[in-house]
């Protein structure tokens, strides 16, 4: 049998994905301008493709196009910070409850997780991190769910990749990964979300104090009130 050949990447991916992988590790810093001539000079390219990339970038949330400014890593403030991570609060610790009640496979999260500890520098374990989540999420059985979170994925990359670079967390992280993963194993569908819940909103709170977040677990604020009616 004829094998199919794996198809090579287009121009504009290659320089898609390298911008991305240099931004979410802090290579290129938020507010670092992204000269069109310089990048193509350094992937050996035209610039349509690293126009292209960069147009696709800005979709994304990775990067702000500007008339004045040209094209510019996005900053991460408060405020952004605030709007990724509200939308991870409300919607990932609902993903993986409806993924373990549903007896999905985790194997993907522990290899990840296992990939984390094995990482030797930040780019391997950043990208780890990042498997480890969407493992966790994308079979909660409703794909649309997975797509919204798909959605702000980079965009919390970004934000990760600036606290770290401000205050490395990573062995406090995977120790709570391992508890997440644990509980989601055990079958316990609201315990490993309460976990997902507090890990995320204990890491922006450490991030970003000065930001106001609402990190009640939505189900546990409801039952609160209910008592008190």
């Amino acid at each position: 049998m004829t094998s199919v050949p794996t198809p090579i990447p287009s121009r504009t991916q290659y320089v898609l994905e390298e911008i991305k992988r240099r931004i979410l590790t802090g290579r290129l810093t938020p507010g670092q301008a992204l000269v069109e001539t310089d990048l193509a000079a350094q992937f050996g390219v035209s610039k349509t493709p690293v126009r292209e990339a960069l147009k696709t970038l800005a979709g994304t949330g990775l990067v702000v196009m500007s008339q004045y400014k040209g094209v510019t890593v996005r900053m991460v403030d408060a405020d952004m910070a605030r709007e990724v991570y509200d939308v991870r609060l409300l919607l990932e610790p609902e993903a993986l409850k409806r993924a373990v009640r549903r007896r999905a496979s985790l194997d993907d999260a522990r290899e990840a997780l296992t990939r984390a500890d094995e990482a030797t520098d930040t780019a391997e374990r950043s990208l780890a991190n990042r498997e480890f989540h969407r493992a966790l999420y994308l079979p909660c059985g409703n794909p649309l769910l997975g797509r919204m979170l798909d959605e702000v994925r980079d965009q919390a990359a970004l934000v990760s990749a600036v606290a770290w670079a401000a205050d490395p967390s990573w062995e406090r992280e995977a120790d709570e990964h391992r508890v997440i993963l644990d509980l989601a194993l055990a079958g316990d569908a609201d315990g490993a979300a309460r976990a997902l819940h507090a890990h995320i909103a204990s890491f922006v709170r450490r991030a970003f104090p000065e930001a106001e977040f609402e990190t009640e677990p939505a189900a546990e604020r409801d039952s609160r009130k209910d008592g008190q009616a």
